[in-house]
């Protein structure tokens, strides 16, 4: 068992990171790799070279090369990202864009449409919200983002679904209540990563 933890955030001492830190110190010692794209300097630009890349008409290019064998050690892959806009920052969706391309995410013909690749794969996701969890739920912003996430690109892939833990109200100034939504958020994915939930 392996997890890889994906994270973005431009501020190291952001609720983010925290989290991120507090998920490491969840996990089996030695079992944790954290991929930080804002430290590491990622760049999301989806390129000519990505898009020959993408139609199979060029090899890819290397730092892609280096994030699909970052995966392709992992069992599991947690996105602890804060939510910008309901969605993910545009660093991570550019780390995705590049990633997770055809012949490698999935295969893609006319006359076989499209192959998933990614079974072996569980996929979590830790959305850090500003807004509270009624107001997710009253305009549809958390169905939206799971639709778009858990959907679009996890199953298309063939992932299997992980846990989708958000931690809501971000921004306000309790402390307390903070740190326990964080808690609650860890929990839910150590345990499913402890416990996969083919086998529960």
């Amino acid at each position: 068992m392996h997890t890889l933890v994906v994270t973005v955030h431009p501020e190291p001492e952001s609720l983010t990171h925290h989290t991120v830190r507090q998920l490491a110190a969840a996990l089996r010692p030695g079992s944790v790799e954290i991929a930080d794209l804002t430290k590491e300097g990622f760049d999301p630009r989806f390129t000519l070279a990505d898009h020959q890349a993408y139609q199979q008409r060029g090899g890819c290019p290397p730092d892609v090369r280096r994030e699909q064998q970052r995966i392709d050690r992992a069992s599991d892959l947690v996105l602890v990202f804060p939510v910008y806009w309901w969605s993910m920052p545009a660093l991570l969706k550019g780390w995705i864009d590049r990633v997770f391309i055809n012949g490698w995410a999935f295969d893609y013909t006319p006359a076989t449409g499209i192959q998933p690749r990614l079974q072996r794969l569980t996929t979590h996701l830790l959305p850090i919200a500003g807004d509270d969890a009624g107001s997710y739920e009253k305009h549809g912003y958390g169905q939206a983002l799971r639709t778009q996430i858990e959907h679009g690109i996890v199953d298309y892939c063939g992932s299997r679904r992980g846990v989708t833990a958000f931690v809501h109200e971000s921004e306000r100034d309790d402390s307390a209540a903070t740190a326990g939504e964080v808690d609650r958020a860890v929990a839910l994915i150590r345990e499913a990563i402890a416990v996969p939930l083919h086998a529960r």
